[in-house]
């Protein structure tokens, strides 16, 4: 059989067709349906929807029953053509400040003009498809604007809530304060302390009850608090006053200057489509992160979701509604109440309408200061002080404080555009600003780049090159992401000067691997671009090394030369060019955008696939690379390439390279790659799907014998050499990482850890817990004991460090989980396997605690209730104690009073995970007692094993 023809095999699990194969297909169901997750939640919505549309209009000056308008409309309308499913479109407090002030200046029936207008241009805009490019402004634009709206709202009604009149803009609404102040309303003043306090505390309740009771929305309930308390009290307080429906003003046409009706237009586009866009992204995000089965939720189409909003905002503009957007309050009720499709929103929008037309009476109660309230409360909490961290983590707190100050000050069109050329200014100062200073420490020159090394900074680069004299030893830092090619020119040329001229040159990077140039390891053999390092061994002998520090766990091995490699496969095979184009074998690709050495020089834009020098894509996993065959892969299996501009081996947590915390490359991570994983890496002589290079008759020392693959020479050096690398490793993380955390990790020294789950796993140097779990300093709380054992309180031979850190995790901490993870081979359940009685020991006594874990595993009575995995059977007893002692620790966990307590209280959640270390593949523990299940945890985000595996049963 031809190998380019694909096979076809019978799929068992592929759905069969219900109808005859040259038949047509049925006629689809027409019948409309509604799930009862989306009647369920549009009552929901509705309930929030209802007081915070009356309030806004309230806020804006508009008629009260424009706010009905615009939630009825942006509920079916947006709802019905929008791109984002879930996304709930109303009258939002986002657009407040802009729409009151559009009133104050032109009217009501201008200002619905400008709606119709607004409309058009988002219909005009989702026709072109330019969606996407609205999310090119910079965050800090965005929460900026948001704050400054949210600080317009708030100081406006206070007025309301005092009992008096808001006035038009913000710096007269805090010059009127004081007298504002001296003239209160004591009725209103107590409806709107009691409306606050309601919505304060209605969260906050604890207990069984409490989770009935938070099912209510709060802003329903503050308000209905304080109309029952201020129609029981009798006090006098102006109210909602709904007119009749006939005297309803509706668009009229628009009437005042051109320049300034135009940029009202482009103001109210700008700030609805944004906040829309920006609403259904958040919405995504949600929907993937909700609990409970799967669901079939489309992803937002950003270009239907703006047809959408226009359509909608043309609509209740023309009807005489406030403008349209997407409201994050109740776009988030919406996702969390259950909604599966766009019926929910479509049916709020019903729900709406009959509450105008049928509840009016009602409605009238409502105290307008309650009202205000509510709306202030709103304005408040769009002031984000995580928003606040986070821009002050990312340095971008400028452009956040200039965008909201010039959105309090000038408006909302100029605050934006303010906002966005400081953005482009601080970007700018980024991107020029570059330190480069120059030292001299025990006869060693260090010349230290910080920042981003573009042609701007050559001269001083240059300046600070030529202060090294010649022959001496230099050691040049680069700190930075990006280097342009005349930088790089400029270090290249001076580098190959200084090296001539008998100087040594040592260029390090971010990842904390350094290149030496010497000129006596610039033989013939190597070639120019043969970058190798010298590194001294503890006998004082000359190893060669090309291995980042501190990687032993990634089979870290620096070995003299090696023996020539097989015919056909040499040195060049890499696929990495030397600076004249030749072979550079001390030429790694760090991953897509980033920085790759070349002759001792990391060198940017050239990369080399992952998949050139090991091999994917050969036939049956063999390396494909001029007649090298075997795997390409430890173990034969065959190593990933880097697709998709992912650099490295893998991606924990969506992010690109290795594994990142805060923009944090951990250089020892599974996604770097080091000699050890390189295809002309020591070590791997005679290994199938790895090149070797020929042998240097110039370095004698190692005889054919000592480089056989099964008996490698590893210069172990003993414990000196360990301590060698250890200081190795320490000054690479004081270099490179340090800078890059300090800020984190001295936030946490502040503020003091907050971790939100206890991990309890096993000693294991081969189970990295921040790698398995993608997480970081200040995520976990970890406690590691041989075996993952969780003594029984009051066991004999009990440990109580181990019940110390959980009392000290569940009480102190509050941790909200508790995870305990048992992975493959683990040596102390072979040891429980293959006990032998003698005298007891430290380690046998304390496997001890792992005895009722055998037993539950051999007990006869019930053989299928024992814990496995999905899809396959324990490949040997092994592993079947190693699954069934992390059940059995989770219940050695509940009979300790603190994780007890906290589970009576529904304060705590247990969990249990399995890690197989030879598949890297997690599983996580679902079932009941007696159906103990660990299921995959796949790559997918949003298919978690509770899911999968319900679905699989349905």
């Amino acid at each position: 059989m031809s190998a380019c023809a694909p096979t076809r095999t019978t799929d068992p699990t592929r759905a069969k067709h219900p109808h005859q194969p040259h038949s047509p297909p049925p006629a689809p169901n027409r019948r409309f349906r509604v799930a009862g997750a989306d009647v369920s939640a549009s009552i929901a919505v509705f309930l929030i929807a209802l007081p915070l549309s009356l309030g806004i209009a309230l806020a804006t000056g508009a008629p009260l029953q424009a706010g009905l308008v615009a939630a009825a409309v942006g509920g079916f309308l947006a709802g019905w053509i929008g791109g984002c499913p879930l996304q709930v479109s109303g009258p939002a407090a986002g657009l407040t400040v802009v729409t009151a002030d559009l009133i104050h200046q032109y009217g009501w029936r201008t200002t619905c003009a400008v709606t119709v207008l607004a409309g058009l241009a988002q219909l005009g805009l989702g026709c072109l498809r330019v969606a996407r490019s609205a999310l090119a402004v910079s965050p800090a634009v965005v929460h900026g604007m948001l704050a400054g709206i949210g600080v317009t709202i708030a100081v406006a009604q206070v007025h309301i809530v005092l009992g008096g009149t808001p006035q038009s803009s913000v710096l007269a609404n805090v010059r009127a304060l004081p007298t504002q102040l001296a003239k209160l309303h004591p009725a209103a003043v107590a409806v709107s302390v009691l409306t606050l306090t309601l919505l304060l505390l209605w969260p906050r309740i604890t207990g069984r009850a409490g989770r009935m009771l938070r099912g209510i929305p709060d802003a329903l309930v503050s308000v209905a608090g304080a109309t029952v308390a201020a129609s029981l009290a009798g006090l006098t307080l102006p109210r909602v006053d709904l007119p009749s429906w006939r005297s309803h003003a509706l668009a009229g046409l628009p009437q005042g200057p051109v320049l300034g009706l135009t940029a009202a237009v482009l103001t109210t586009t700008l700030v609805c489509s944004v906040q829309s866009l920006l609403g259904a992204v958040a919405v995504d995000k949600m929907v993937a992160a909700r609990p409970g089965p799967p669901t079939h939720v489309e992803r937002a189409d950003l270009d239907r979701e703006l047809l959408g909003q226009g359509a909608a905002n043309v609509v209740s503009g023309a009807l005489g509604g406030l403008p349209v957007a997407g409201v994050a309050v109740r776009s988030s009720a919406n996702v969390k109440a259950g909604a599966v499709s766009r019926n929910s929103t479509m049916l709020h929008g019903v729900l709406v309408v009959v509450a105008a037309l049928l509840m009016v009476p009602v409605l009238e109660f409502i105290p307008l200061a309650s009202l205000a309230a509510l709306v202030m409360a709103v304005g408040i909490r769009m002031v984000s002080l995580h928003h606040i961290r986070t821009v002050t983590r990312h340095r971008e707190v400028l452009v956040y404080a200039v965008t909201t100050l010039g959105v309090v000050i000038f408006g909302v069109l100029q605050g934006v555009a303010l906002g966005i050329a400081m953005a482009v200014a601080v970007a700018m100062q980024r991107l020029a600003r570059t330190r480069i200073t120059h030292e001299e420490k025990g006869g060693v020159h260090h010349v230290r780049v910080r920042g981003q090394l573009t042609f701007l900074a050559v001269p001083r680069l240059s300046r600070a090159l030529h202060l090294v004299p010649h022959g001496a030893h230099a050691v040049v830092e680069l700190d930075g992401s990006f280097m342009d090619h005349a930088a790089y020119e400029s270090l290249q040329d001076w580098q190959n000067t200084h090296t001539a001229r008998g100087g040594s040159a040592e260029l390090s990077g971010r990842k904390g691997g350094a290149r030496t140039i010497k000129p006596a390891l610039l033989t013939a053999d190597t070639g120019a671009g043969d970058a190798v390092d010298a590194v001294e061994g503890v006998d004082g002998s000359s190893v060669e090394c090309r291995c980042s520090p501190w990687t032993p766990w990634r089979n870290h091995q620096c070995v003299r030369p090696r023996s020539a490699a097989p015919a056909g496969c040499s040195g060049t095979a890499s696929g990495v060019e030397g600076v004249d184009g030749l072979s550079a074998e001390g030429g790694v690709p760090d991953g897509p955008g980033e920085l790759r050495r070349v002759g001792g020089l990391r060198r940017p834009g050239r990369l080399g696939g992952l998949g050139e020098s090991s091999g994917v894509g050969g036939s049956n996993g063999s390396s494909g690379l001029g007649g090298c065959s075997g795997p390409s892969g430890l173990d034969g299996s065959s190593e990933p390439s880097e697709l998709g501009g992912s650099s490295g081996l893998s991606e924990l947590g969506g992010q690109s390279g290795a594994s990142r915390l805060g923009g944090v490359s951990r250089s020892d991570g599974p996604g770097h790659l080091d000699a050890s994983s390189r295809p002309d890496a020591p070590g791997r002589s005679g290994t199938p799907g790895h090149l070797d290079r020929p042998s240097r008759p110039d370095r004698p020392g190692r005889s054919d014998e000592a480089n056989r693959p099964d008996r490698p020479d590893r210069s172990d050096g003993g414990p000196g050499q360990a301590r060698y690398q250890l200081a190795r490793g320490i000054s690479a993380f004081q270099r490179n990482t340090a800078p890059l955390v300090r800020g984190e990790l001295a936030r946490l020294a502040r503020e003091g850890q907050q971790p939100s789950q206890l991990f309890l796993t096993c000693a294991d140097s081969r189970v990295v817990t921040s790698m398995i779990t993608s997480s970081g300093p200040g995520d976990l709380f970890v406690v590691r004991n041989v075996g993952n054992l969780v003594p029984l309180p009051g066991a004999e031979s009990g440990d109580d460090s181990v019940a110390a850190a959980i009392e000290y995790a569940v009480d102190v901490l509050k941790v909200r989980s508790i995870t305990v993870c048992g992975h493959s081979g683990c040596g102390a359940m072979q040891a429980l396997l293959s006990a032998e009685p003698g005298a007891p020991t430290p380690l046998k006594r304390w496997l001890r605690h792992g005895l009722p874990s055998l037993e539950r595993m051999t007990g006869g009575d019930r053989p299928w209730a024992r814990p496995r995995l999905a899809g396959r059977r324990p490949a040997d007893a092994v592993e079947q104690l190693c699954l069934t002692n992390v059940v059995q620790q989770l219940a050695h966990l509940r009979a300790h009073e603190s994780v007890s307590r906290a589970l009576h209280n529904g304060a705590l959640e247990l969990h249990g995970m399995y890690f197989h270390v030879g598949e890297a593949q997690a599983y996580l523990l679902t079932g009941a007692d007696d159906d103990e299940m660990f299921v995959h945890v796949t790559a997918d985000s949003s298919d978690t094993p509770g899911r999968r595996e319900r679905h699989e049963q349905a």
